[in-house]
């Protein structure tokens, strides 16, 4: 089980925090035919299929080499705009994904902001259905992200946009690029909130371009600012990397075994939810807000 640090559990409970939701997270919804999302390479490789032998071949070296954006680049200018929004449809919104356990207990941890670089719906539908319609969600591209940010209101910030607007989506390596550019604004927000808010990444991994840069300016213009935390199996990197990882990022990994399908994660946040609710009746019987 994942050893959660005192620091986690007092930012979670004074709604200091922000959830980073991955596709770790999503991969645990079914559909009723015990269907899974599936992973980036996952997709990748299924998008392959649909694309001529040549630049097939180009895209699958380029997954074994763990190049995602460019394949996905690759993938997306083989199919043209109307195929690759049906290909992402079919397998993001057309399966009716049920959410899993795991959503339920991030939902109850009630943290007031959840990002999310998924492009899938099924957290922020399964928590709007639980709060009764009442959760904001935002995407990188609206105005009045800084808005909703200062209002009290939980919020779900899409960080790479929604399945429910394909064409405005950051999936590819240029993609990636464009928005930074032209969304700057977005970023600045992501800034302000990893200064004043502890970040707790779960079920994602370390390769996401923006999360990196974003921590890693986080880490060289900030010095001495507090850790943010991710969750990651124990198996996934050396102990070399790790270190190299916690020194340029400012995080600290919190490992647990990948198991039984990362049960051991499932399990650790459940516990992670009785812990900030114990500390949030502390803080309710001390007024020690």
């Amino acid at each position: 089980m994942i050893a959660w640090p005192n620091d986690v559990v007092a930012d979670i409970a004074r709604r200091k925090a922000v959830l980073v939701l991955g596709a770790g997270i999503s991969m645990n919804a079914k559909t009723n035919a015990g269907v899974c999302p599936k992973s980036w390479l996952q997709l990748l490789e299924e998008g392959a299929k649909r694309i001529d032998p040549k630049p097939r071949a180009v895209v699958k070296r380029l997954l074994k080499g763990r190049d995602f954006l460019t394949a996905c680049e690759i993938v997306k200018s083989q199919l043209g705009k109307d195929q690759y929004e049906t290909f992402l449809t079919d397998e993001f919104l057309a399966p009716k994904f049920e959410p899993a356990k795991v959503h339920e207990s991030i939902f109850k941890l009630d943290s007031r902001i959840v990002a999310t670089p998924n492009i899938d719906k099924i957290y922020e539908t399964f928590a709007n259905h639980k709060a009764k319609g009442s959760i904001k969600t935002k995407h990188f591209y609206d105005d009045d992200v800084s808005n909703a940010i200062r209002r009290s209101n939980r919020l779900v910030l899409k960080i790479h946009g929604s399945i429910d607007s394909p064409s405005k989506m950051i999936f590819t390596r240029g993609e990636y690029a464009a928005a930074r550019i032209k969304h700057a604004e977005f970023y600045a927000i992501l800034d302000a909130l990893l200064i004043t808010n502890t970040f707790v990444f779960l079920g994602c991994g370390i390769n996401d371009p923006d999360m990196r840069l974003l921590l890693e300016n986080y880490t060289f213009r900030f010095v001495n600012s507090r850790q943010h935390f991710i969750t990651m199996p124990s198996d996934a990197l050396s102990e070399e990397e790790i270190k190299a990882l916690e020194g340029s990022m400012n995080v600290k990994l919190l490992t647990y075994s990948s198991k039984n399908n990362h049960k051991e994660l499932i399990d650790s946040i459940s516990e992670l939810r009785q812990k900030v609710d114990d500390e949030r009746l502390r803080l309710a019987n001390s007024l020690d807000w």
